[in-house]
């Protein structure tokens, strides 16, 4: 009987390397303060003074933010499938670590991981795997690699059955 790997081996091969992790982050993290400043203009303009007169402490507005920050993402990424505007621009996408889309449970996991204080320097390594991924398991991949492997397979079963 012939050796199959599992999905999540191969998938070793298609993970986004440092720097899209590094450039998702730079990129999310951007699109986060636009998106909260646009909502507190907005939540100014209907109720005034609900954003402008808060009192909040250092550490309470930390984490706070960090709060709101897994459930942009969250949503984010519940919407588009494992992608958020980062991984967009950088052509990766979050997957659970079978290869599969991400349930719904690992996406509420992981995105609340984030808000989790020193998560991006848990990041730090190659290949990177932050906690948000190892506690949620799941991977973020390079989509051309995963894509190429997965032509290779067929490419691969194509030919096998060529020569029978």
């Amino acid at each position: 009987m012939e050796y199959q790997p599992e999905p999540h081996e191969n998938l070793e091969y298609c993970r986004a390397n440092s720097m899209k992790r590094f450039a998702n982050y730079l990129i999310d993290f951007v699109a986060f303060y636009i998106i909260l400043f646009f909502i507190g203009f907005v939540t100014e303009i209907l109720f005034p003074g609900s954003v402008s007169e808060l009192n909040l402490g250092p550490i309470e507005d930390r984490l706070l933010t960090l709060f709101l920050y897994g459930v942009v993402m969250f949503l984010i990424e519940t919407a588009f499938q494992g992608k958020s505007l980062g991984k967009f621009i950088t052509k990766t996408r979050a997957v659970s670590k079978n290869g599969e889309d991400i349930s719904i449970q690992n996406l509420l996991i992981r995105n609340f991981m984030r808000a989790v204080p020193f998560n991006a320097l848990s990041a730090l390594g190659n290949p990177p795997n932050p906690w948000h991924d190892s506690v949620s398991n799941t991977l973020v991949v390079d989509e051309k690699k995963l894509d190429l492997m997965n032509r290779k397979e067929t490419f691969f079963d194509d030919l096998k059955n060529q020569k029978q």
